[in-house]
């Protein structure tokens, strides 16, 4: 067995060993693989909770549930207003953890009301690089992390999915609509609701991996350097400047280092 296929049997152990596991299921790439993983190994005993919220476009819920119908999975979704959460409006530093914390706290009120108490969330070993705040939560609260305890990488988990046949495989990264602020602008549901609509702009126009981070009235856009020639295009950069204004940006401008994730901790003195 290749040292990619042990640590696949490592996950399956892990779960197994679990017997029953609630997986925070948002549709993206690590936690479709999660999922589709439990429900592999333990069948009716894996439930998928969503949270639905403005932190995430309405497409990926709709994706969320398709995919556990398809699969024949339990899925609930979990309505959550992170407006109600103390501090997460003014944005700090530690925003990740205050709105982990309050969704994770739900989502396992959720299982044990189901019988679960295993909770596993899809954090992988690309995880540990960067500056995470919401880690935080997930330890205090107990959360699992069974992608990370098992070794597996992104490229791993991609791989993995392509040879599950799952569509996400070659999906893009995503994080929440909140992380495309500067830490200490407020943040609101508007505010949310307009970056999203921006970002389902490019995303129509064939970008692929895709970011809006917002300063005030300016929009900074970072798509991959190989699309570079495509969004500088006179014709498609008028039409995004223009849709752009309409969503009240005044200034739109391309990030010339390209994408990267976590972009806006740069302006934190922390890893």
């Amino acid at each position: 067995m290749d040292k990619l296929h042990e640590k696949k049997q490592l996950l399956v152990n892990i779960l197994r060993d679990a017997g029953s596991a609630a997986v925070a299921f948002s549709a993206g790439v690590d936690s479709t693989f999660l999922l589709k993983t439990a429900h592999e190994v333990l069948g009716k005993n894996a439930l998928a909770v969503t949270a639905d919220a403005p932190l995430f476009p309405r497409a990926e819920i709709e994706r969320a549930k398709q995919f556990c119908a398809e699969n024949e999975i339990r899925h609930i979704i979990l309505p959550y207003d992170p407006f109600s959460v103390p501090g997460f409006p003014e944005n700090p530093p530690d925003r990740c953890y205050l709105c982990k914390r309050a969704v994770f706290t739900a989502v396992k009120a959720a299982a044990a009301e189901r019988g679960i108490t295993y909770i596993a969330e899809g954090s992988n070993t690309d995880d540990t690089g960067d500056y995470r705040p919401g880690m935080r939560a997930v330890r205090e609260l107990g959360i699992r992390s069974p992608l990370l305890e098992a070794g597996l990488s992104k490229a791993d988990i991609r791989e993995l999915s392509r040879e599950y046949g799952l569509a996400t495989w070659n999906k893009p990264s995503f994080a929440c609509l909140a992380s495309r602020f500067m830490y200490g602008d407020t943040i609101t549901a508007e505010k949310l609701a307009v970056t999203e609509k921006a970002e389902e702009k490019l995303l129509s126009l064939g970008f692929t991996q895709v970011r809006v981070r917002v300063h005030g009235t300016s929009a900074r856009i970072e798509i991959d350097r190989s699309e570079f020639p495509k969004i500088l295009q006179p014709e498609t950069a008028d039409g995004i400047n223009e849709y752009f204004r309409s969503l009240g940006f005044l200034y739109t401008s391309l990030d010339l280092g390209g994408y990267r994730t976590g972009n806006m901790n740069k302006t934190l003195n922390v890893r």
